[in-house]
C-alpha cells in the first residue's frame, strides 16, 4: 500500500539535434523569409509605380499651368509688364512694412510676451495687411512678364 509509485511529470523534454532535422527547419525558415522578402519587393515595386504616376500627373498639371500663364502673358504683354512694375513697387512696400513690423516687435517684445491683449492688437494690426499684401504680390509676380533685356514702353 505505501510502496506504490505514482507517475511523475517529466521536467525534461526531448530535443532532436540530429543534422537532418536542423537543416529541414533552416530550409523552411529560409523559404519563409524569401517569400516574405519577395512580397515586400512586390509591394515596393507597386508603390514606386504609383509614385511615378503621381509625379507624372503633377508634372503634367504644372506644365499645363505654365503654358496657360505664358499664353496669357503673350496675349497681354502690356498688362504683364505693368504687373511686373507693380510687383516690384509692392515688393519695396512689403520691405518697408516688414521693417515697421520688426521695429514694433523689438520695441514691444516684453509686452507682447506678457499680455494677451497686446499680442491680439499686434496680430490684428499687422496680420491681415501682411497676408493680403503677400497674396497680391504673389499674383502680380506670377502674371508679370519676365524682365526683358530692353526697357519696356512706359504705359500709365
Amino acid at each position: 500500500m505505501g510502496n506504490e509509485q505514482q507517475p511523475t511529470a517529466s521536467f525534461f523534454t526531448q530535443v532532436d539535434v540530429s543534422p537532418g532535422s536542423q537543416s529541414a527547419q533552416n530550409a523552411a525558415a529560409g523559404e519563409n523569409a524569401t517569400e516574405v522578402l519577395q512580397q515586400i519587393l512586390l509591394a515596393q515595386d507597386k508603390q514606386n509605380e504609383l509614385l511615378e504616376q503621381l509625379v507624372s500627373q503633377l508634372t503634367l498639371a504644372q506644365r499645363q499651368r505654365n503654358n496657360e500663364l505664358n499664353q496669357w502673358k503673350q496675349a497681354n504683354p502690356v498688362l504683364a509688364a505693368r504687373c511686373r512694375r507693380a510687383a516690384e513697387a509692392l515688393s519695396r512696400v512689403q520691405a518697408e512694412f516688414l521693417g515697421t513690423l520688426t521695429e514694433e516687435v523689438e520695441e514691444t517684445s516684453d509686452a507682447l510676451m506678457d499680455g494677451e491683449f497686446m499680442l491680439s492688437e499686434f496680430v490684428d494690426r499687422f496680420g491681415p495687411r501682411l497676408a493680403h499684401l503677400n497674396g497680391v504680390l504673389q499674383v502680380l509676380t506670377q502674371l508679370s512678364s519676365a524682365p526683358a533685356n530692353t526697357t519696356p514702353p512706359n504705359h500709365p
